[in-house]
């Protein structure tokens, strides 16, 4: 109950989530499987706020799911700025697709469904954000991507990356998703090519600068 109450007050504290996402994250929740996986409320504004200070012209996303995140990280983004997006299950595209195409800031995302480890170097892009959202079991491949195509100064923000505290619960030991977080973590911990922070926001989200 103490952390439910902080929760509210700290959502009641901030910018309030605009009406668009809140319909898609309740549409999210009512007729998607893994509903909770949508950024909501507080990482949505957080996301957007990076953006805003980061000031990207080019953002990559790696899992689009329902296109919350990528609508937050273009609320942030200026007048020239596009972002990729891309996620690797077709059946999303019914449900995601047409909220993409109706959000207030439809002209600045690409939405593409396919593997962003093998399609996203094909666009001929180089980014100054990326955010990791993706088959946590691939986390390691999918950084080393991104940060091939990520300039200098720019910023990764891979998310989940404490898992729901699995990372320290050693009954999830065998877990491959937990297993793939696990490895991600001790890779870039040892990383000279880039300077990283943990925030215990929500499900955790790693801030990751390259040199």
């Amino acid at each position: 109950m103490k952390n439910d109450s902080l929760e509210q007050y700290i959502l009641s504290h901030i910018d309030p989530e605009p009406d668009y996402l809140y319909r898609l994250w309740r549409a999210t929740n009512i007729h998607m499987l893994h509903g909770r996986m949508a950024s909501g409320h507080l990482q949505g504004r957080l996301l957007k706020m990076l953006v805003t200070m980061i000031r990207p012209r080019r953002i990559l996303e790696v899992g689009t799911f329902s296109g919350y995140s990528a609508i937050c990280m273009a609320e942030g983004l200026e007048e020239d700025g596009l972002l990729y997006t891309f996620e690797i299950n077709d059946e999303q595209e019914e449900f995601t697709r047409p909220w993409i195409e109706q959000s207030p800031v439809k002209d600045k995302i690409r939405f593409i469904i396919g593997d962003a480890v093998t399609e996203a170097p094909k666009l001929g892009e180089t980014f100054d954000m990326v955010f990791m959202d993706g088959d946590k079991r691939t986390y390691r491949e999918t950084y080393e991507m991104a940060l091939s195509l990520l300039r200098p100064g720019g910023f990764i923000l891979a998310d989940n990356t404490l898992w729901d505290g699995h990372v320290v619960d050693k009954a999830y030991d065998r877990d491959p998703q937990t297993r793939g977080i696990e490895l991600f973590n001790d890779y870039i911990l040892h990383d000279e090519r880039v300077e990283r922070v943990i925030l215990p926001i929500r499900d955790g989200l790693t801030l990751i600068r390259k040199k």
